[in-house]
Formats: structure tokens, sequence, C-alpha cells
């Protein structure tokens, strides 16, 4: 069973994710964010991802930190690119030393959801406002040519950025929030149709397309699992 909770930290979100006997374990969806994830004594971190993931192997518990867009490479030091649809170690990203006491640490707390965000809190860099308004245009619908005008940045140099803050350039991250737009719409019951002009999109076909590219099903069968 999925629960989740506003973090301490600005913009982030604390999940859990305990097994459910006999259901199948749900797609994680691309959403522009990273994790810090606890799972079986293990710290790691989940990458920027442009198609859905599903865990493999047997069903376990989870926990995790999930940061806003474009804040966690800042506290992990390395740019988002380099995790892109990628689960790592956080033993690969930072010394083992740190992490074995990091680890440590989280396995004595009564709450590892809990311990997380205090480790978050600890090392998190202050968020760069200019990333924080890219992520809030692009959210409400702007277009990217649009937002880096208003932003006084170039093609390039947005594209550079976006590449180390969310993993993927502006135009992926816009139709990524596009399609959290719309899906949040559906799952409200708002028919296809409608959900693809308030989204967005040029139609409903064109929404159609999204859904499987991002995905890997249609938004009905999407939809069915999630319920």
């Amino acid at each position: 069973m999925y629960q989740e909770r506003p973090s301490r930290l600005a913009g982030a979100v604390v999940w859990t994710n305990a097994p459910v006997p006999g259901a199948d374990a749900l797609p994680v969806l691309p959403d522009g964010c990273m994790d810090l994830l606890w799972n079986d004594g293990r710290l790691l971190v989940a990458g920027p991802d442009t198609r859905a993931h599903v865990p493999g192997g047997p069903p376990t518990a989870w926990a995790g930190v999930r940061f806003y867009p474009g804040t966690a490479p800042a506290l992990l030091g390395v740019p988002a690119h380099t995790l892109r649809d990628r689960r790592v170690d956080l033993a690969d990203l930072w010394p083992a030393a740190r992490v074995r006491r990091l680890t440590a640490r989280v396995a004595a707390a009564p709450d590892p959801a809990t311990a997380l965000e205090d480790l978050a809190l600890e090392r998190a860099a202050p968020p760069d406002p200019a990333l924080r308004r890219l992520v809030t245009a692009l959210a409400e619908g702007r277009s990217v040519a649009a937002t880096a005008d208003a932003l006084g940045l170039g093609a390039r140099r947005l594209h550079r950025r976006s590449l180390d803050a969310f993993g993927y350039g502006p135009k992926t991250l816009a139709r990524i929030l596009r399609l959290r737009r719309a899906l949040d719409l559906a799952r409200a019951g708002m028919p296809y149709a409608d959900t693809a002009a308030r989204a967005g999109y040029a139609d409903q076909a064109h929404l159609a397309r999204d859904v499987r590219e991002f995905t890997g099903t249609t938004l009905s069968g999407l939809l069915l699992r999630q319920r």
C-alpha cells in the first residue's frame, strides 16, 4: 500500500510502499523528480525517468523521499543526466564509509522514511530560483521558448542546465509535466477529449501517443491498474 505526506524539505514528498498480498507492482511513472530510497537495508537513488519503471524481484517494503524537480542533483553531487532511467546504490555516488554510516543510521531508526527525510534535510542545498520558476512555468503549460525568454536564458544554456538538473532537456520536461496534468484530470473523471484539451494536447490522439510513449500502455489501461 502506497502512502505519502508532504516533507519538511520544501517541495519534497516522503512516501512508503508496503507490498499488498496478491497485488501486482504498479509502474512508477515519469514525473520530473528523483528519489532517495530505502529498500531491504540499502540506500539507493532513483534517477529521472523517461519511461515507466516497474520494480523487479519479489515484493518488498520501500521508503523514499521524492525531491522537487531539479533539486536532487545539488544534494547528491552528480548531474541528473548521469542517472537518467537508472536505480543505483548511494555507495556508487558517495564514499563507501559515509554510506555505511548512513545505512546504519537509517536501519536503526524507528521510521526509515523519517530518517531519510532527516538525511535529506541535513544535506539539501538552497534551491535555484531560476529552476523553480522554470518548473512552475512549464507545469502551467507555458511554452519552452516563452519560459526561456522570461528567464533570460538562451536555448543552449537552458538545455545544458536542464540536463544537469532534470536529466533531460526542457522540452522533455514540459511533455512529462503535461502528461502529469492530463493524468490528474483523467483520474478525476474528466472525459479523455476534454482532458487532452485542458492539459494542452492538440487532440485526444496526441494524448494517447504520449501516454503510450511514457507509460507503455493506454490511458484506460493505466487508470484501471491504478484503481
